[in-house]
């Protein structure tokens, strides 16, 4: 592991070598002391997705760890489809925090990261003390989230058609890109990250290699204290996958609606969220 750069006296971003690729990492804060925060980014996006999060959580006395996922941001990237099947991924989160010796963390996930936060507290609970979701519920209830949520799920279908869609959402500067996405504030950060050479399949290969999360159930439930965080302005998740999550929670179940905020609610709706965040967190 060594060291590729410094944005502050107490942020770092670091190359960890777990399951036989190289995640890129920021840790901020001290290390030992306090608390361990993991932050799991989603599609589009990488670890830069928690900047507004990062330094209240540094300044509460919390040790930070945001990986870029595989594929994503400077992460390594891998070539087959299957290389990004959910179980991987989950493995590579805790391969990470086998590598850096932490036993428990306070886990925060978003979109693509709470799918894999989900199954990582499901199948590993001894490893987080506690769980914050942001839009995306347990896997069973978005799995059996009904008519509703599948139909604002259609882009997962769509993402199915390899090579066609990239070429589709690319063309007239990322005109089907900006279209899906509807926040033109973040969409430089993501054409910047995304342009470069096999990325944005990367991105896409999340929704390839898991068709079958739509139609999720059976799974176990989770036993870890778990706060669902929901925006009224999510136009990819519906609130009721949310609040029946609450059926698949053995733990301590907490639920909070952001009124007004986009899907990224992380970044819209940040004054909120972190307040939220805070308490849970502690």
């Amino acid at each position: 592991m060594s060291e590729q750069r410094a944005s502050a006296a107490t942020t770092a971003q670091q190359r960890v070598q777990v399951n036989g690729i190289e995640l890129n990492v920021l840790f901020a804060g001290q290390e030992n002391a306090g608390p361990t925060v993991l932050l799991v980014h989603g599609f589009p996006d990488d670890h830069t997705v928690w900047r507004k999060q990062i330094p209240l959580l540094v300044q509460a006395g919390y040790r930070i760890i945001a990986p870029d996922t595989r594929g994503c941001g400077d992460s390594d990237m891998l070539p087959r489809v299957r290389d990004y099947q959910v179980d991987n991924l989950v493995a590579d989160l805790v391969g990470l925090l086998d590598a850096l010796n932490i036993d428990r963390v306070r886990l925060v996930a978003h979109d693509w990261g709470a799918v894999i936060g989900w199954r990582l507290v499901l199948a590993h609970p001894q490893r987080i003390e506690r769980y914050v979701a942001l839009s995306v519920g347990h896997p069973n209830a978005y799995g059996q989230g009904g008519i509703s949520q599948k139909l604002r799920g259609y882009y997962i279908v769509l993402l199915q058609l390899r090579g066609i869609i990239e070429f589709l959402v690319t063309c007239f500067n990322w005109f089907g890109f900006r279209a899906l996405t509807r926040y033109p504030e973040e969409f430089p950060h993501w054409k910047a990250s995304l342009s470069r050479p096999g990325r944005l399949t990367a991105g896409m290969n999340y929704y390839r290699a898991n068709p079958g999360m739509m139609f999720t159930r059976g799974l176990p439930a989770a036993q870890v204290p778990v706060f669902g965080i929901w925006s009224s302005g999510d136009r990819f998740l519906t609130e009721q996958q949310m609040l029946d999550s609450r059926l698949h929670v053995t733990g301590p179940w907490r639920y909070a609606r952001l009124e007004g905020g986009n899907h990224w609610l992380q970044l819209d709706t940040p004054e909120e969220l972190n307040r939220l965040l805070l308490d849970f967190l502690q």
